[in-house]
């Protein structure tokens, strides 16, 4: 709901927030209050904003007055809707422009408002959207007096998940050209200091690590220039007190709906105020508007709760499944997939490739994908990006006659493609090398041996898009894998002029764009998965287009445990892609229990990724037993509501008291608890897993979250069977000959005795579940070992499953 008060005051509420902020004499737009939604009676909004309103007589000390007829009022002390450098402000600018005489002061005051039914129209760029016809925008008109020119800012209120988005439109209304050299999507100031400003940092297999950042002074930014979202700093972060907690206290979430180089800083100004400004990154941006010509920021989300970090997060996943991802596949069950690429990597062949099909339809695999090395000469990734043709040396019979086979096996057919890179030993880079992110006879940094294609050039562009439709139209494909490997060095388009360089950036990620929209409408049964070097670009810009994303190029569930955790903050883990992969890892070397593997992936959308053909008797029982109860569970994990519990997923660091000796981790440091509820909270799945076992340590408590308090629950976990061989000679003390733990008898035995693995049955209201907690069977401690004793090593998991009676 958006009201306006007669004093020219703007009330946004939703179902639990409220977002004010009110016009001052001078012009401009104070922010007055976000968070709690506030009770203001109709008629007395004037009388609410007043009190909320920050009382000025003089200008403080060492400050700029606006002008002599508002003395009172230093723009620097001033809680602000936007803001631009030149009339007093120092802090961070919502807004810079550099004019046609060279000046870069900007005064954009209010001007008009207008309110109407619906959501963003953005030209160039993805935008949240409403099916229901419930949304609201508010769009506040600016105008910058001095040099013609206008600002709208726009608010769209979605009440149903406590979310606003914002975005501003840049109009250039006078009659010279100027620059543009940043623009903000939000920004929101705050009375106080002392928050902490949370973002999501990491680089190539270690995405989404979570770090705090206590800010009582300066400023302290997370930002990219990799040319993507980047693993190196998310946009989505939040900003809260120090005492919030996953289950209490105030946080304010934001994200961007963008996938190019994105800019977020949080600032505490020498009054002691913070204020929050997220958009493009500047750095590489610099755009020249034309007279008559606008410009559209990307829209940003915000919401607020005061119920601690996974009601945020619960917003969050609301608004991205429902005012997001779109499409076909918006609420339709994802597949289980197997993926090629660890099985072989770029040594692929038909026969090859269909005997690691049949392979996966026989432990339950519904869709199989054909990874990168099936077109052009690529045997490596020296060559070939760019050439979209089947090489038919490993595909005799071309992608249809592979999809047909696969079909035949009782398979749907996926592929894996890199549209937007090619390789210098590539014909399209022989026959076009003008179309690629490089300075023309200069030294050009290379990242795995491939180059960028120029995507702000509109031919580039229509070309890829003619070429995917090719290859997607060529067979029966029902998901493409959509990669992007390299980041952006040597930024020049040959398209470009040199005094447009600056627009590269945001161009690039426009026509990528274009190239989404206009190949997810052709191909609207095809399942899209974006990827870029894993989650080098995880953003709801991607996920407007693709409705779920690799989450990491890891697939450690040590590693995994901590990116998907960090992934759902601000994220549904619907749109989250998880694979279960051999072991050693491929990313790490390091062991991890097969089960642990399935139980970290199955919480986001499960895939996998190894040689079945290689494996054990005893591995293929388990993934096929692990993908039945995946699919019995399914509908609760891929679309139920995501909890954190106890435990952080970062590494827990060594803790030595005074006397030098280590103490014992707490819970928190050792465990992490996630639980997925069903939208009725008829069904939920839990986990617990453990990072390392703490000797003489049994107990352990699994505390459920998101149930019905007053519903009575069946509670239980998969019994497994435990191999011998996990004991070592251990065995010995129970064995009637002595067995050497790497002996031909060992084995022998264990191919038929098995230990029996705890139960865990009982039957408790959702209140004993969520407060009490279930005090498990006690953990193996080396003093006995039987059915109820948890056999629970090294980076050991439990998945338990709740129904209600």
């Amino acid at each position: 709901m958006i009201r306006v008060s007669g004093n020219n005051g703007f009330i946004i509420e939703t179902g639990k927030t409220s977002y004010i902020f009110k016009v001052l004499p001078t012009g401009q737009l104070e922010h007055l209050y976000y968070g709690n939604r506030l009770n203001i009676p109709e008629g007395a909004e004037d009388e609410a904003l007043d009190v909320l309103s920050e009382k000025h007589a003089f200008y403080p000390g060492n400050t700029t007055g606006y002008d002599q007829e508002h003395l009172q009022y230093s723009l620097e002390d001033m809680r602000l809707e936007m803001s631009s450098y030149g009339k007093g402000d120092i802090r961070e600018p919502f807004i810079t422009v550099i004019h046609a005489d060279g000046s870069s002061t900007s005064d954009f005051v209010y001007m008009s408002y207008e309110i109407k039914k619906g959501t963003l129209s953005l030209e160039s760029l993805p935008s949240s959207y409403d099916d229901n016809g419930y949304a609201e925008v508010l769009c506040v008109k600016l105008k910058d007096n001095s040099y013609n020119l206008e600002l709208e800012l726009n608010y769209v209120v979605y009440e149903d998940c406590d979310v606003i988005t914002r975005n501003a439109r840049f109009i250039n209304t006078s009659k010279e050209r100027v620059i543009l050299s940043r623009i903000m999507s939000l920004m929101v100031d705050l009375d106080e200091a002392g928050y902490v400003f949370t973002t999501f940092r990491g680089g190539w297999a270690r995405e989404m690590q979570r770090d705090d950042c206590l800010v009582t002074g300066g400023k302290h930014v997370s930002s990219s220039v990799t040319g993507t979202s980047s693993s190196r700093a998310n946009p989505f972060f939040m900003v809260h007190p120090a005492e919030t907690n996953e289950d209490s206290g105030d946080v304010y979430g934001f994200n961007l709906v963008y996938s190019g180089n994105h800019y977020e800083c949080v600032e505490v100004s020498s009054f002691g105020k913070t204020r929050i400004v997220s958009g493009i990154n500047p750095e590489t941006f610099k755009f020249e508007i034309a007279p008559g010509d606008s410009f559209d920021s990307p829209e940003a989300v915000m919401t607020f709760s005061s119920d601690g970090f996974n009601k945020m997060s619960d917003n969050m996943h609301l608004f991205v499944r429902e005012h997001i991802v779109r499409g076909e596949w918006k609420k339709k069950t994802r597949p289980v997939l197997l993926n090629s690429w660890e099985a072989a990597y770029f040594d692929i062949n038909e026969s090859k490739l269909l005997k690691l099909a049949k392979a996966g339809k026989e432990v339950g695999i519904e869709l199989f994908v054909m990874d990168d090395g099936w077109f052009g000469e690529r045997n490596d990734d020296s060559s070939s990006l760019g050439d979209w043709y089947v090489n038919e040396k490993k595909l005799p019979h071309g992608l249809k006659g592979l999809a047909d086979k696969i079909n035949a096996v009782g398979l749907d057919f996926g592929i894996w493609v890199e549209p937007e890179m090619v390789n210098v030993k590539s014909k399209l880079y022989e026959a076009h090398p003008e179309w690629s992110i490089e300075i023309p006879g200069k030294p050009h940094s290379e990242s795995r041996n491939q180059r960028i294609l120029d995507l702000s050039n509109p031919k580039v562009c229509d070309y890829l898009t003619e070429k995917m439709t090719e290859v997607f139209s060529s067979a029966n494909i029902s998901y493409v894998k959509w990669d992007m490997n390299r980041n952006f060095s040597d930024y020049f388009s040959q398209h470009l002029g040199a005094n447009n360089q600056g627009e590269l950036a945001h161009r690039y990620v426009c026509g990528l764009y274009r190239m989404m929209r206009t190949l997810t409408e052709r191909f609207p049964h095809i399942l899209f998965e974006g990827c870029s070097a894993g989650g080098n670009r995880f953003d709801l810009g991607i996920l407007s287009y693709f409705p779920q994303i690799w989450a990491s190029d890891d697939t450690d569930a040590m590693c995994r445990l901590a990116i998907q955790t960090g992934y759902s903050y601000g994220y549904p883990m619907s749109c989250v892609t998880a694979h279960v992969s051999d072991c050693p890892n491929h990313q790490t070397l390091r062991n991890t229990p097969l089960e642990t593997r399935f139980n970290v992936a199955s919480f986001g959308v499960l895939g996998y990724e190894c040689n079945l053909c290689d494996m054990k008797k005893e591995e293929i029982a388990a993934i096929k037993a692990q993908i039945e109860l995946y699919k019995e569970w399914r509908e609760t994990l891929q679309w139920g509501r995501f909890y954190r519990g106890r435990g952080s997923a970062a590494m827990p660091q060594m803790q030595v008291s005074a006397s030098g000796f280590s103490q014992r981790p707490s819970f928190s440091d050792n465990f992490s608890e996630w639980t997925c509820v069903s939208a009725d909270k008829s069904k939920a799945v839990g986990m617990i897993m453990q990072r390392l076992v703490v000797p003489n340590s049994p107990f352990h408590c699994y505390r459920a979250k998101g149930l019905d308090e007053e519903g009575i629950y069946s509670f239980y976990n998969r019994v497994l069977k435990v191999d011998v061989r996990e004991f070592g000679d251990l065995i010995n003390t129970v064995a009637p000959i002595h067995v050497k733990k790497d002996g031909l008898l060992i084995d022998i035995i264990a191919k038929f005795v098995k230990m029996d693995g705890e139960a865990e049955d009982y039957k408790a209201s959702g209140s004993v579940l969520m407060n009490g907690g279930v005090h498990l069977k006690q953990a193996f401690g080396a003093t006995g070992y039987s059915g109820e004793v948890r056999h629970f090593q090294d980076f050991g998991s439990r998945l338990y499953f709740m129904e209600k009676q």
